[in-house]
């Protein structure tokens, strides 16, 4: 019997549920346990709404080599691609069941080669993808992601070649280039070249770490607008709360929004929030008005999905989440306060568990454990630091040990919520005081009238309003540190003004001439620095912005800034 034909374009999308929500790939951090984590915030009859992406996985690695792929990908019991692997065996990734839809990433600059991986994932999966959009310096040295957009050529190439040989749809992910038309250029070559999908990351290769900034909406505006009607984009970038989720879809005209960094710090940004008085246990909303999903209950959901899933074993026995008006007797309980051991059962089935832990070490799922919570937890242990060196000190794969984190993390929270009630609000007072803002002497690249969006946007007629400071983004998405909330980066003149990147000397010299020609000048008129041209076009970014002395490295663990535990240093991880 003839396979049917393959979908192409928004008949694809279509067919796929026409996904609002798609999870975006990020390196070692989108894996199964937590795009599961992720849907499990939307009911049932809603996760047709949701598309996931993998992690992006290296495509001659992937192909070469079996110990890559099954410690990345998971599809069935035995490695896939291996003579031992079973089709029909399925595990994890891209089980009908459990995780569709679902897209694989692979970098590449070899066609054959990502073919060849693209052929081993396509028949567990909907789509492959192809990462455009990865700014690191691995992907500089490797040359792949966003530093293959210089050779257009090469680009539809490996697309062409998915499109013409793979038995399902191939996509791809680009950054914006430095003008809307040379943007929409690349945008015609990559759907040319065969793309069902086309999502789009409002930054440049340059904004990264430090240099983040905020994303241009207007630039996947001026594509939606400038390409043809029936494609199908999908929009990354500034993507902090749910609440951004309808602003991005208005103001950009796509048809989904990709959220990383946002989901990694809140896995429910998908999920509307209960109705006032629906709460229930895991959902906290202050008088305010303002709320969110607790940290402990997110904690418990992923732990749950880890033990079930990736572990293959029942969850342990869980008493009700604290709310207040429960039993307090259990935060009286010092041993387990301390984070000691709780009685032990025998010694052939503890020593039978830390094999079992042991051998699941290597499961991608397992690996990413600490990471996830560094992000979850980052307001949490900036405060509780106690805990934050308790986790560090937590080996990779420790699952018993991370269980006493969750216990010290629940003990917190409770304790947390009852000052609240008892002090009417006033204990969490002084914790949300916001860090003056940043007094920088050096200017950066101004955004155009066409970046004042998302987070921006819904903060514009703010008297206290700054386009180059993150005060006003931290203000609105604050909330106390036992409900989960977005970790806010600082932007770049705020990174200048605190020393955490330095001016380049071409940004010093334009700076200079700017100064002089301001004091030899008689005209009321402020100098331009330049960051903006006559079409309201940013020029060349990397002559623009202050250069970074952060080196790049992969996934790690984020780190706490002390001065200002609200924001963020850390690489993005996802391109």
């Amino acid at each position: 019997m003839a396979s049917p034909p393959k979908l192409h374009g928004r008949a694809f999308y279509e067919s796929l549920g026409s996904p609002k929500f798609v999870v975006a790939p990020m390196v070692d951090q989108s894996e199964f346990a937590w795009r599961r984590l992720t849907r499990s915030f939307l009911a049932p009859q809603e996760n047709a709404k949701l598309l996931a992406y993998t992690p992006m996985f290296h495509a001659r690695l992937f192909e070469e080599t079996p110990k890559y792929r099954d410690t990345h990908f998971q599809a069935t019991k035995q490695p896939v691609g291996t003579p031992e692997c079973d089709p029909t065996s399925l595990f994890l990734d891209g089980n009908p069941n459990l995780d569709r839809p679902l897209f694989v990433q692979f970098c590449a600059n070899d066609p054959e080669h990502l073919l060849h991986a693209a052929e081993m994932v396509a028949p567990y999966c909907d789509a492959v993808d192809l990462n455009l959009g990865c700014p690191q310096g691995i992907a500089r040295k490797g040359h792949y992601g966003a530093f293959l957009q210089e050779d257009q050529d090469l680009i539809y190439r490996l697309i062409n070649t998915l499109h013409k040989n793979l038995s399902i749809p191939v996509t791809a992910k680009i950054r914006i280039l430095e003008t809307k038309e040379d943007t929409l250029a690349y945008a015609k070559n990559v759907l040319a070249a065969g793309a069902s999908i086309l999502t789009v990351h409002g930054r440049l290769r340059e904004q990264k770490g430090h240099l983040t900034g905020v994303a241009d909406w207007g630039y996947i505006r001026y594509l939606r607008e400038n390409l043809p009607k029936d494609t199908v984009i999908f929009a990354n970038g500034n993507i902090l709360q749910h609440g951004d989720v309808e602003k991005c879809l208005e103001a950009t005209g796509a048809d989904a929004i990709m959220s990383a960094e946002g989901n990694l710090s809140d896995p429910s940004i998908f999920g509307a929030p209960p109705p006032v008085g629906q709460e229930g246990r895991e959902y906290w909303r202050g008088r305010d008005g303002k709320g969110g999903y607790r940290i402990d209950a997110i904690f418990r959901r992923y732990m749950d999905i880890l033990h079930r899933y990736a572990l293959e074993q029942e969850p342990p026995e869980r008493r009700p989440l604290f709310v207040v008006g429960d039993d307090e007797s259990w935060l009286n309980d010092t041993a387990s306060q301390n984070g000691n051991d709780h009685e032990e059962g025998p010694a052939r089935k503890k020593v039978k568990r830390d094999n079992a832990t042991k051998q699941r070490s290597t499961s991608p799922n397992i690996v990413a454990v600490r990471p996830h919570l560094f992000h979850l937890l980052r307001h949490f242990i900036s405060r509780h630091t106690d805990i934050r060196d308790m986790l560090a000190r937590t080996n990779p794969g420790d699952i018993d040990g991370v269980e006493k984190v969750l216990d010290m993390v629940e003990r917190r929270v409770a304790q947390g919520l009852i000052n609240y009630e008892r002090t009417d609000g006033k204990s969490i007072e002084e914790e949300e005081a916001i860090t003056s803002k940043p007094k920088a002497q050096a200017t950066t690249a101004e955004p155009s009238k066409e970046d004042s969006n998302g987070k921006e946007q819904q903060d514009i007629d703010d008297p206290e309003y700054d386009p180059e400071s993150s005060v006003a983004t931290v203000k609105a998405c604050k909330r106390p540190w036992w409900v989960a909330q977005p970790i806010i980066r600082p932007l770049p003149k705020e990174a200048l003004a605190k020393g955490s990147i330095k001016m380049s000397k071409k940004e010093k010299k334009k700076q200079e001439q700017a100064a002089a020609a301001a004091a030899a000048s008689t005209a009321a008129t402020p100098v331009d620095t330049g960051s903006v041209n006559g079409n309201g076009q940013t020029q060349k970014v990397e002559d623009e912005l202050p250069e970074t002395d952060e080196k790049d490295g992969g996934i790690k663990e984020p780190s706490i800034d002390a001065a200002a535990p609200e924001l963020m240093n850390d690489q993005l991880l996802s391109g």
